[in-house]
């Protein structure tokens, strides 16, 4: 129901995140709320879109407040049946079945093979050992019995490899006039960091750069925050998920005291 709802931008659902919603204090989702109300047209761009709405921190706020952008996902089942029909009828959304890469072309993605739920999509990376290491925790099968679903005799066939289209970022800015970023969002199972990389944000400069940090490394973690903090972005942990920020107004300073 909450996806047809916001899927035909219903106007009860707009009320409900414009005029009740109060996000905790001192969270992500805070942060995210006064940024999206004080800031005005906000420009995004989302990197592992998936489904759009479970579990994702920018939703509402595209919603609620009008943000234009793109959001790219790899995944065609999830863009076909999720991603696209919710932004359908959201003017100045584009969504794009595509990877971001260092060069346009085909690579390849690793997924579960036996279900297309929300916890499967959400594992799918480039880095096949994202994949593994949640295999061989027990969290794949665990999962997968929840649903009634026959496990293979070899476990490791539950991953599964998918070419898909990739694009970059060069590419992404020109092709969709993005003259400005003000949110990078991105979800990538563990190729976050190389994201980042990829967008030379030295030279882009996204406004707020938000990627998550559970699948990286201590030195992955460390290396990109001091990328950041190097051009002169302010930096912030918020459990699985990192934020940093350009020049953060008087209204978001109490998030980095």
């Amino acid at each position: 129901m909450i996806f047809r709802m916001s899927a035909n931008n219903n106007p009860l659902f707009i009320f409900f995140y414009k005029y009740i919603y109060r996000p905790p204090g001192g969270t992500i989702e805070e942060f995210t709320d006064i940024f999206s109300r004080h800031m005005g047209k906000i420009k995004v761009v989302q990197i592992g879109a998936n489904d759009g709405i479970n579990n994702d921190p920018v939703h509402k706020f595209i919603k609620r407040d009008g943000w234009e952008g793109v959001l790219l996902e790899p995944q065609k089942y999830v863009f076909d049946k999720f991603l696209q029909p919710l932004y359908r009828k959201t003017g100045g959304i584009i969504t794009v079945n595509a990877a971001l890469d260092k060069t346009d072309g085909y690579k390849s993605v690793y997924k579960i093979s036996v279900s297309n739920s929300r916890w499967a999509t959400g594992l799918t990376s480039f880095n096949r050992e994202v994949l593994e290491k949640a295999l061989n925790s027990g969290y794949i099968e665990n999962q997968a019995k929840k649903e009634g679903l026959k496990i293979p005799p070899d476990p490791s066939e539950l991953i599964t490899e998918e070419k898909v289209e990739c694009i970059s970022p060069e590419t992404l800015i020109s092709r969709y006039n993005l003259d400005r970023i003000d949110w990078l969002q991105i979800d990538t199972e563990g190729y976050d960091y190389e994201i980042i990389k990829m967008f030379k944000v030295e030279k882009t400069r996204p406004r707020v750069i938000v990627y998550e940090n559970l699948h990286l490394t201590e030195e992955q973690k460390k290396e990109c925050r001091e990328l950041l903090e190097r051009n002169g972005y302010r930096f912030r942990n918020f459990g699985p998920n990192s934020l940093a920020i350009l020049n953060p107004p008087d209204c978001l300073q109490k998030f980095f005291m």
